[in-house]
């Protein structure tokens, strides 16, 4: 994933705090031509970061998805992180380290102490 700081961030900014919006908004709330905003929302779409929704197929009308949000959250990693997408993305998906099944576990409500009693 490769993000264009701050333009990506600050679009993904704006939908979090206005909601689904245009290309023609989001340019006004992030001060970003429009141009701009057009050239982004489709690779932000393909990261996986927004999403497209109609009722138009080209409705142009977006809006932050979970991963989207968890970018914000892990915004100050992102320069010092080799695999952005794996940071976004959580334990499930980044690979079988010991923290990251006991951090799944709790999310997934299972008691640690369970994996002892066998």
């Amino acid at each position: 994933m490769k993000l264009r700081q701050p333009t990506d961030f600050l679009v993904l900014e704006a939908l979090e705090d206005k909601g689904r919006n245009v290309a023609t908004n989001l340019a006004a709330h992030t001060g970003k031509s429009r141009k701009n905003i057009n050239t982004r929302l489709p690779v932000l779409e393909d990261y996986g970061l927004v999403r497209k929704i109609g009722p138009a197929e080209r409705s142009g009308l977006y809006e932050i998805t979970s991963l989207g949000k968890a970018a914000l959250v892990y915004r100050e990693q992102y320069d010092e992180v080799d695999d952005f997408d794996s940071l976004i993305e959580g334990p499930s998906a980044g690979g079988t380290g010991q923290g990251g099944d006991a951090q799944a576990s709790f999310v997934r409500g299972e008691d640690e102490s369970d994996d002892d009693e066998d």
